[in-house]
């Protein structure tokens, strides 16, 4: 089933998200009755384990822009950046903004990751595969870190910097700082097989 652009006001032509990974798809709400015209629900996702997998993809990543104390709780102006944003996304590819967030996501996702194993004193670090909702929820969490790192003390607005975070990381460059932080857990991890 279609769906149209929710975030953008103006049509921008279906928006048929496609998944490249099997694994994640269950995990990226994008379709049917998670497209939301507004990404603020106001459901209770933290009641139940794996219910924030039911979350719809923009809300989440709407709400991991509202960290550092100072921005706790401003979904308002979370919601703002993320639609200028995608704006920015659609004016620079011209595709649709959330099959490009999907794609930076499952892009973004480490494989593998490495744990400590291990009491008292002596502890080392172990290579272990990652699970998919694991993958999902560290690839917000660097896509939105990597933008606020790169809109601190700079000119550049957190929309324009989340906007060029998304395209690289979409495309797979390691130019997107979630791209760069995953390879570099995955490198660790493969050193600790």
């Amino acid at each position: 089933m279609c769906l149209q652009s929710s975030m953008l006001n103006r049509k921008s032509g279906p928006a048929c998200v496609s998944f490249l990974s099997r694994d994640r798809k269950d995990y990226i709400a994008v379709k049917e009755k998670f497209a939301k015209y507004l990404p603020h629900s106001a459901g209770r996702y933290q009641v139940k384990r794996f219910r924030k997998a039911m979350c719809p993809i923009v809300e989440r990543l709407v709400c991991s822009l509202m960290m550092h104390g100072r921005n706790n709780g401003k979904k308002l102006m979370a919601v703002r950046i993320v639609k200028h944003s995608f704006e920015i996304i659609y004016l620079l590819t011209g595709e649709n903004p959330l099959q490009i967030l999907v794609n930076a996501i499952i892009n973004s996702g480490p494989r593998e990751d490495s744990t400590r194993i291990g009491r008292a004193g002596t502890v080392r670090r172990q290579a272990v595969d990652v699970s998919p909702l694991r993958r999902v929820n560290q690839a917000i969490w660097m896509l939105c870190t990597g933008s606020r790192e790169a809109a601190f003390r700079n000119i550049k607005t957190i929309a324009e910097c989340l906007a060029d975070e998304l395209i690289n990381a979409a495309k797979g460059s390691s130019n997107s700082h979630a791209i760069k932080k995953k390879d570099e857990l995955e490198r660790v991890a493969k050193s600790n097989r």
